[in-house]
């Protein structure tokens, strides 16, 4: 059943066919992948509701959106249509922001476009200590987003808002020890996988011509909410490993500028602090002028 299935989603160009089938498997017969092995055989209505999840793959829907979960860290995060399916590559920014964040006695923490919360509610779920803020503009996202604070982490102060409103979250100004954020920066027309392009909301994808449209005010909000030498992060595309540095320096209020690889060598993410007197450069591996940072989980 399972190597028919592979043999089906692999005709129809899924990359992790077997992985997938057996995750599938798994999910119709109520076990574990593990114990799988120590089956014989599925029932009738098992088989059934096996080949409607596997007809839905092969139509190219996401894997979590089918198993309506997404692991990201020590989390699964519900998931489904309106909702960006959270990335591994994402997983090395929350953890630079969980390392930061815990160097404070009570940090405050903010997540800008938020999605379903995978970045938020992994900070509120590993440093109890924190507050944290997750703000989202979509309203299928904020559903999401906001299933997933309630049945995660209660405490998330979950906030509708535009990170190009200048009034966004005004009260925190000045008060923010690390701003993380994973925005749409994916240049419009670049071409995406088939579960990109059919069901990931275009919203939370692309970023505008150069990919930068939501980058720019983002760090703007930065730059207004952290206090002096807080923490920024911002995931960004891979051709923006030079121009995302850029931006911080031209903004004039960041130091301590430095981007940081993923587990497969590419640019993943950037992060500044908040200007403040004294701060002094970190150094690394040097690609564009910019120290590099190899990131780790």
């Amino acid at each position: 059943m399972i190597a028919d299935a592979a043999e089906t989603l692999e005709s129809a160009g899924v990359e992790s066919a077997r992985n997938d089938a057996e995750l599938l498997a798994a999910h119709a017969l109520g076990v574990s992948r593990g114990r799988l092995a120590l089956l014989d055989r599925a029932t009738s209505a098992q088989r059934d509701a096996f080949q409607a999840l596997v007809a839905r793959r092969r139509d190219r829907e996401p894997l979590q959106y089918v198993l309506g979960t997404a692991a990201f860290r020590y989390l699964d995060l519900a998931v489904g249509p309106g909702a960006f399916v959270p990335r591994p590559e994402t997983e090395l920014l929350a953890g630079w922001g969980i390392d930061l964040a815990r160097e404070s006695p009570a940090p405050v923490v903010v997540d800008l476009c938020a999605g379903p919360g995978p970045i938020a509610l992994s900070v509120a779920h590993e440093v109890p200590a924190a507050t944290v803020w997750a703000v989202e503009k979509s309203p299928a996202a904020l559903a999401w987003l906001r299933r997933n604070a309630a049945d995660l982490a209660p405490r998330t102060h979950v906030v509708a808002g535009d990170v190009t409103d200048p009034a966004l979250l005004a009260d925190l100004r000045g008060r923010v020890d690390v701003l993380l954020s994973n925005p749409p920066y994916v240049p419009e027309g670049t071409p995406v996988p088939p579960e990109v392009a059919r069901f990931d909301p275009a919203t939370a994808v692309f970023g505008g011509p150069d990919g930068l449209a939501v980058v720019r005010p983002v760090i703007e909000r930065a730059a207004e909410l952290l206090r002096a030498g807080g923490g920024l992060a911002i995931e960004h595309d891979e051709e923006h490993a030079a121009a995302l540095p850029e931006l911080l320096r031209a903004d004039g209020r960041f130091d301590r500028i430095e981007g940081h690889l993923d587990l497969t060598g590419r640019p993943r993410f950037t992060t500044g602090r908040r200007r403040a007197s004294g701060a002094a450069s970190r150094t690394g591996r040097n690609v564009d002028g910019v120290a590099w940072q190899t990131g780790s989980s």
